[in-house]
């Protein structure tokens, strides 16, 4: 398998970049070609299944746990996985969106949503996330394509300066309160398929959720988040990013710029 796109660059136009500004999140077609993502279906899929310790049916799991299937940091456990996400390609074009002059690896996780598959509810990422900016962003690569009744990624375009819902993690009460705050504004909700060798890019403020996987396939995707190679860690101001601190930011005192041997810098101006 030949994977030296995985290092080439992508150019975006300005209408791109612009867009990104203005709504925290864009899909960009034909990012990766239909046989690297074929091949990395293959190598991400049976690192899942090695790596999963879920036993409880989908039926008696809460609504987190119906959202999907989550394994973190793959890059570190698998130097095939690590060639896609610590690769130039996508940590160029985070730079580019996030206008920083370089990024770091915040980490990885695996969503896989299983056939049968429940509602991801509204939330914002950054609630568990203790980063000092918010120059941080998710790369949503699906390994396969997306159509809407397997539940691809729906945006709140433009959400990101919403304050109500930032203190609410991935549950019940944020599906029904962020979406009746979402409901009184503006913001067009945006809910689309991804073609196959599609990946959004959306940043940690924006509020986004997807819908139930209705079918009986799995709706694998790999996601990579990418901050400002000069983040630094905050203070943590709830139990999630206590506990992001302590498994993605090892060592790094509260002030200090997030450099820790599993945050390497993955592209520099």
């Amino acid at each position: 398998m030949n994977l030296n796109i995985l290092d080439q660059p992508y150019t975006l136009n300005q209408d791109q970049l612009d867009f990104y500004k203005q709504n925290a999140f864009i899909k960009i077609k034909e990012v990766l070609p239909p046989e690297v993502l074929a091949y990395f279906n293959t190598v991400i899929s049976a690192k899942v299944e090695e790596q999963n310790t879920q036993s409880t049916p989908l039926e008696d799991r809460d609504t987190y746990g119906k959202a999907f299937l989550q394994i973190f940091n793959l890059w570190t456990l698998d130097e095939e996985i690590k060639k896609l996400v610590c690769c130039k390609r996508l940590a160029q074009l985070a730079a580019d969106l996030m206008e920083v002059n370089g990024v770091r690896m915040y980490h990885d996780q695996a969503l896989f949503k299983e056939g049968g598959g429940g509602i991801t509810p509204w939330h914002a990422d950054q609630y568990y996330w203790p980063l000092s900016t918010d120059r941080v962003i998710t790369a949503w690569i699906p390994l396969q394509a997306v159509p809407a009744e397997m539940g691809p990624l729906e945006f709140a375009a433009g959400s990101q300066d919403i304050l109500t819902g930032r203190d609410l993690s991935i549950s019940d009460e944020s599906e029904t309160l962020i979406g009746e705050k979402l409901r009184l504004t503006d913001c067009p909700k945006i809910s689309e398929p991804f073609d196959i060798g599609e990946v959004s890019f959306h940043s940690g403020w924006i509020f986004h959720r997807a819908g139930p996987n209705t079918t009986n396939r799995t709706r694998k995707v790999m996601t990579s988040i990418y901050m400002d190679k000069d983040m630094l860690l905050k203070k943590p101001e709830n139990d999630g990013q206590i506990n992001d601190c302590e498994t993605w930011c090892p060592g790094v005192e509260i002030g200090s710029v997030i450099d820790s041997q599993i945050n390497p810098i993955l592209f520099e101006r």
